[in-house]
């Protein structure tokens, strides 16, 4: 029997959602499927991708277009047992992402939520996200953090709005999240990171420097940020051993799980590969174990290294 979880994979909604952007895979989940029978994955976490954010819409038509992505997504996977949907909530409306989150709490076919990670949303750090993130903490639920389109029209050439913008837009939720104190304060968050964490690992080392000079702007955190960083979970996708491999050694070696990115380019159609250099007992773990900690069916592992060996 096939075990294994992909966390990272994308479908569009169904049921009154008229769009039909992206690959055609993307509208068909029978596709996703055989993708999961191909990869031999026992199931797939499902989210809506970008382009399905619709940030900028105004409040009345973000709340609305909030229930109806949901509300299709579930429409969507209804008939494929294999395929767990996340709830999107519009995190350039923190009100409105609180609303939404009170209203699919209590689903229990939503393995947890997902929203734009930088792009167009409100700092993660606002006072104004405290109820979610008290409400998430509380339900120890899975918040998945994809990258929201740059606002930068320096990347719009080269494609550099994914290939550079991703990343950075990574970085900018998961800095929003440390600085401000989110993660320390609230520990049962179980938040992912996309893209092997973006730009995360880059800049770690330069993280702790900044709090331990006292760098202007900074405040004093109840823990250093390269231990704050070891709260997230990330997925394997970085299409670079080497990055995984630093992945593992920022966010920890347990917190690495299957993410494919499933139907685009920019994707894998074998996951395991990208862990495979590890060793096959850890890439066992990182299909299985992991998965299950992320998403809260079993309890999270402790790290086993010292956060101050990523400085």
């Amino acid at each position: 029997m096939s075990e294994g979880i992909d966390l990272h994979v994308h479908l569009a909604p169904a049921s009154g959602v008229d769009d039909r952007r992206g690959p055609a895979a993307l509208h068909d989940p029978a596709a996703l499927d055989a993708y999961l029978d191909r990869a031999d994955l026992a199931e797939a976490i499902v989210s809506i991708p970008p382009p399905y954010f619709r940030q900028g819409l105004t409040a009345a038509e973000t709340g609305v277009w909030a229930q109806r992505v949901n509300d299709g997504l579930l429409a969507a996977v209804t008939d494929h047992p294999r395929q767990t949907p996340l709830a999107y909530l519009p995190l350039d409306h923190p009100e409105l992402a609180i609303q939404e989150y009170r209203r699919v709490r209590a689903d229990p076919r939503f393995a947890g939520v997902c929203g734009a990670a930088g792009g167009r949303s409100a700092s993660l750090a606002d006072a104004r996200f405290d109820p979610l993130w008290a409400l998430l903490d509380a339900d120890s639920r899975l918040v998945m953090l994809h990258p929201g389109t740059s606002p930068d029209e320096r990347l719009e050439p080269f494609y550099l709005s994914n290939l550079l913008g991703n990343p950075v837009e990574t970085a900018v939720a998961a800095a929003q999240l440390v600085f401000g104190g989110v993660l320390s304060r609230h520990p049962a968050l179980r938040i992912l990171l996309v893209h092997c964490g973006g730009a995360v690992t880059a800049v770690a080392g330069r993280w702790d420097r900044g709090i331990a000079t006292n760098r202007p702007g900074l405040h004093p955190l109840p823990e250093t940020p390269g231990r704050s960083l070891r709260r997230f979970y990330v997925d394997c996708l970085a299409h670079d051993p080497g990055q995984v491999d630093r992945a593992a050694e920022v966010f920890g070696p347990e917190r690495v799980v299957l993410g494919s990115d499933w139907p685009f380019a920019m994707g894998t159609d074998d996951p395991r590969s990208l862990v495979a250099h590890r060793g096959a007992a850890y890439v066992d773990a990182v299909a299985t174990v992991h998965a299950d900690h992320a998403l809260g069916r079993r309890p999270p592992l402790a790290s086993r290294t010292s956060a101050a060996s990523i400085g």
